[in-house]
Parts: C-alpha cells; sequence; structure tokens
C-alpha cells in the first residue's frame, strides 16, 4: 500500500536516531510533493489506489459494510499522506493495523487500538527529527536536544494515552479460515494534536515547571 510513500515510512523507520542531514532529504522530498498542483496529486493518488485495490481485492479484502468503495478508501488515504505543514510535519500522522476476531467489531477494537500505538511511534520519530533539526540548526543546545530525545523515546504510552479524536480512512476486512473476521484499518490524526501531546509527554516526563522550556518547546511544536 505505501510503496508510492517509501520517502515518508523511511523517515517514520529511521525513529530518534535519525540524523539531521538525512531528514534534510526527507525535507526536500515532501517539499517536491507539497509544490506539485492538486491535479497531479490526484493523478498519482489514483492511479496508486487503483493497483493497490485490485492487489488487496484478489487477497480476498472488501470494504467494510458502510465504508466507501475500497479503490476511493485508498485514493483518500495516499492524498492524506501527502499533505505537509510549512514545517514539512505531516499533516495527518497515519495509524495502520490488522487483527483478528471471532466477530467483526472484537477485530475492528483491538485494531483500532493497534493504531493509535502505530500513530504513537510515529508521533515519536517525526518529533525526534524535528528536535534534531532544531539542533542541527543551533536552535537549541546539544544537551538540551538528548534530553528532549530522550523523553521522547520514554514517551510512547504517555502520547497514546493523549490521543484524542481519530479520523477512520481505511476499514477492510475478509474472512479468515475457521470463519474468523480479519479487520484492516487506518485512521489519521491531526498534527497539531499529535505536537500537543508530545509536547504534553515531554512536560510531564522531564518533570519541571519552566518557562523556557515552555518557550522551547513551543518554538518547536507550536502553541
Amino acid at each position: 500500500m505505501k510503496r508510492f510513500f517509501l520517502v515518508v515510512i523511511t523517515a517514520l523507520m529511521c525513529g530518534a536516531t535519525i540524523c539531521a542531514q538525512s531528514y534534510e532529504d526527507i525535507r526536500r522530498e515532501r517539499e517536491v510533493i507539497r509544490k506539485m498542483s492538486k491535479s497531479e496529486l490526484n493523478e498519482k493518488a489514483s492511479k496508486e489506489a487503483k493497483n493497490e485495490a485490485k492487489r488487496l481485492k484478489k487477497e480476498g479484502w472488501l470494504a467494510a459494510p458502510g465504508a466507501l468503495p475500497v479503490e476511493r478508501q485508498l485514493d483518500r488515504s495516499y492524498m492524506m499522506q501527502m499533505e505537509y505543514d510549512e514545517d514539512m510535519f505531516p499533516k495527518y500522522i497515519m495509524g495502520e493495523a490488522m487483527s483478528l476476531g471471532a466477530n467483526y467489531d472484537a477485530a475492528k477494537i483491538q485494531a483500532t487500538a493497534l493504531a493509535k500505538q502505530n500513530i504513537a511511534e510515529k508521533i515519536q520519530s517525526e518529533v525526534a527529527a524535528l528536535i534534531t533539526t532544531e539542533g542541527a540548526n543551533e536552535q537549541i543546545s546539544e544537551d538540551e536536544v538528548n534530553s528532549f530525545l530522550k523523553t521522547v523515546n520514554a514517551s510512547k504510552q504517555i502520547i497514546s494515552q493523549s490521543i484524542g479524536r481519530v479520523v477512520d480512512v481505511i476499514e477492510i476486512y475478509r474472512i479468515a479460515p475457521g470463519k474468523k473476521k480479519e479487520v484492516r484499518i487506518m485512521i489519521a490524526y491531526n498534527s497539531e494534536m499529535a505536537k500537543r501531546a508530545a509536547k504534553k509527554a515531554i512536560i510531564e516526563n522531564l518533570k519541571e515547571d519552566s518557562s523556557q522550556l515552555q518557550e522551547k518547546l513551543d518554538q518547536m511544536l507550536g502553541k
């Protein structure tokens, strides 16, 4: 599903160890996508969606009852994954997961919980890369960078618990052996809310009540 977004995935997989140079390369790639016309983006997304939908259908995946057709769900997910803000931070943090259950509802609940954990991991990676970039640009000191990165890496649970309302982007399923239901979902989380969740986690973990700390976090992650 994500071949078209290899650059984005590479960024998310690097985690807190991502170097400033590699993230700058990713930012440049994102800038190219951001500057593409809407018609170009639509064309690329639609092409990828059609190809991926064919593959998924061959594997037995179907759109969930009441959901959009598989092609349209994929099309929407690709378009959302290509949206970035002025700092080249994704406008939506996407989480994806699959789960197997005796019934559809049980499988969906479990898949949603796993997808939220996936979002928390991606927030960690994106925020860590952003902090590293700020350090490379000498906006914050090396000690502060290391302190923030250490805290972000230890904040997955707090970030996950802070995730609020998400948007259902993809919801498909197939019948597994034993008539069990295998549900695959993708959810999206607003980037501004993601940054706030990360900032909250950093402050809680550092256990510091410092206006200077708050100011620097606001500078990096927004108010």
